[in-house]
């Protein structure tokens, strides 16, 4: 099978041949549809992950169908569309296990990053860990909804997003797009905070009712003045400072929820937080069950990403148009 493999932090991806790889006990065998190309990839062979193994096979974001079953496994069957995510297992026996909060597994193992992921025609995973795809979802434009999608919507229900709530996103990219689209879905009022004024167009047509150019306008103040604040802040934006900025714009009682961030530490005023009880959080992408309930509601709203399908020769390329900054849109690796 052709597969794209980190070799070793700051080296180019290399392009190689491999096996088809059998499944062991409890693993599935998925020839990959599509493959998207995410920050977190990036983040990978930039060394941002100590805990890397390498050489290993990039990519989380996995849609592919079910060829083969390894021993004691019964389900999903062979045939099965599936979805693959970030988290590729857990331990299955702590107390966050016992109650489906598998994301959050002290041993939990990261698909692309520890274990080899979907960067190849072929992917071994646990058989618990992937989720069958709602009929009729394209694999290749759904596969953003495994990291992007499930960290936007688990996110929103993280901070307590729900109809009538004031959500305001904080930048319109991968994740920060389908928020925005989710929360209008859930029946939230949303606003934008973006860098500049050039955002308002695509902001608008997501469903948002206001945008914020950070770059003429106090985003906290702006905020705040939007009937009372946001109940919930969601920083999309791969900037810790951006997030921090918004924090006088939360309504009492709010959540500023961190699903992007940046190297820099978050430094927050103390006293308007005691005073109003703000809320600040970080979410990680989430759980099975969380995939679950984000592909059947995508599926029921109709919310998929514009993506841009490249082959798997083009990867390398795509990652270093998103270190360079030069990056636009979702690139997915189509294999189909």
């Amino acid at each position: 099978m052709r597969a794209a493999v980190a070799t070793e932090v700051n080296a180019p991806l290399t392009r190689t041949e491999r096996d088809v790889p059998t499944p062991g006990p409890g693993e599935v065998l998925v020839k990959v549809s599509a493959c998207g190309v995410c920050y977190s990839d990036l983040g990978l062979v930039q060394g941002h992950y100590p805990f890397a193994r390498f050489p290993v096979i990039p990519g989380h974001e996995i849609t592919g169908t079910v060829v083969g079953l390894g021993e004691g496994v019964s389900w999903p069957e062979v045939g099965t569309a599936v979805g693959a995510q970030f988290l590729y297992d857990s331990c299955g026996h702590c107390d966050y296990c016992a109650r489906g909060d598998q994301i959050l597994c002290p041993a939990k193992r990261v698909t692309g990053i520890v274990v080899d992921g979907g960067y190849a025609e072929y992917v071994l995973l646990k058989a618990g860990y992937v989720t069958p795809l709602p009929a009729g979802l394209d694999p290749v434009t759904a596969a953003p909804l495994m990291c992007a999608g499930l960290t936007a919507f688990n996110g929103l229900r993280q901070g307590g997003a729900r109809a009538g709530s004031r959500v305001a996103v904080i930048g319109t990219g991968g994740i920060g797009a389908l928020a925005i689209r989710y929360a209008v879905a859930m029946g939230a009022r949303v606003a934008v905070v973006g860098r500049s004024a050039r955002g308002a167009e695509e902001a608008r047509a997501l469903g948002a009712e206001l945008h914020i150019a950070a770059s003429d306008t106090d985003p906290g103040p702006a905020l705040k003045s939007w009937a009372g604040g946001a109940d919930v802040i969601l920083n999309a934006s791969p900037s810790t400072e951006a997030a921090a900025a918004t924090l006088g714009g939360l309504a009492p009682d709010g959540t500023l929820l961190l699903c992007g961030y940046g190297p820099e530490p978050l430094v927050l005023p103390t006293q308007p937080m005691v005073l109003s009880r703000l809320h600040v959080a970080a979410s990680p992408s989430g759980s099975p069950h969380d995939l679950r309930d984000t592909l059947a509601f995508s599926a029921a709203h109709g919310i998929l990403p514009a993506v841009t399908p490249i082959t798997l020769d083009e990867a390398p390329a795509a990652l270093d148009a998103m270190a360079a900054g030069t990056a636009h849109g979702r690139r997915v690796i189509a294999f189909v």
